[in-house]
């Protein structure tokens, strides 16, 4: 597909779509505490997307699947890297950390961001790796810049990643957002080394959900039996960060900020 170039008055929609997942996170992250289930933080942010007047992202994604993803936000936990479904049995407890990922779509555009954070008191290997996730999304985002190309934003993401001692998942990565939840480019969080792997340059009025997933042990993944939760293939801990970004003349323009 054609990579869509936003106007100025599609940024306005796509900036205010982008507050409003920035309100999901901040209620989200007050609701984060040892006994609460991941149903719950789901309805809380059904609730304030709806207050909003805006609608779920991720609710049925894809359409005509056989397995839309079946609820508001994405819940994932300790080594889940990605798309973990929100349910009422999923307690949160003293010591987890848990990634939140929140897609809304107001006035047909698209806002995409996600973080991880801890449950109450948690390891310092674990918040080290919240902090070193968190640093990498920044890293990728000071690279998002009009004279680049999304190589240089993986290639951000991963030397910083690595040279903090962890591994960058590999299979997934992040990508356009507009009208659409995902659209090209891909945003890759990694660059193969000797490998000729066309890089997309980077144009004012391009939009990306820039998103590092992080993982103390080794970069491999596994899918669980209900075709979305996503886990590290070894174990470990996963975080994750993201933020929709605007490639502008200068840095690039965070859209999912209040």
């Amino acid at each position: 597909m054609p990579i869509v170039l936003k106007k100025p008055e599609e940024l306005v929609l796509l900036r205010e779509a982008g507050r409003i997942v920035a309100r999901c996170h901040e209620a989200l992250r007050e609701a984060v505490r040892p006994g609460v289930s991941t149903w719950e933080l789901d309805q809380i942010a059904a609730k304030v997307l709806a207050k909003h007047g805006a609608k779920a992202a991720f609710l049925g994604y894809p359409p005509n699947s056989a397995h839309p993803f079946p609820a508001t936000i994405t819940a994932s936990i300790n080594n889940e890297i990605i798309h973990g479904i929100p349910r009422k049995d999923r307690i949160l407890k003293e010591g987890d950390i848990i990634s939140l990922d929140v897609g809304a779509i107001y006035k047909g555009y698209v806002g995409d961001a996600a973080f991880s954070m801890g449950v109450g008191k948690i390891s310092s290997e674990a918040q080290r790796l919240l902090d070193v996730t968190e640093q990498a999304l920044y890293e990728g985002i000071k690279a998002a810049r009009k004279e680049n190309t999304t190589a240089d934003i993986a290639k951000a993401i991963q030397r910083y990643v690595e040279k903090h001692g962890y591994s960058v998942v590999r299979e997934y990565s992040g990508h356009g957002v507009g009208r659409s939840l995902h659209e090209d480019p891909s945003v890759p969080n990694w660059w193969p080394k000797g490998r000729k792997i066309r890089a997309t340059p980077l144009k004012v009025g391009m939009t990306l959900a820039i998103e590092p997933m992080v993982n103390i042990g080794k970069p491999h993944t596994k899918m669980l039996d209900d075709h979305w939760t996503v886990i590290t293939a070894d174990g470990s801990l996963s975080a994750h960060h993201e933020h929709s970004v605007a490639i502008t003349d200068g840095e690039a323009l965070i859209l999912t900020v209040l």
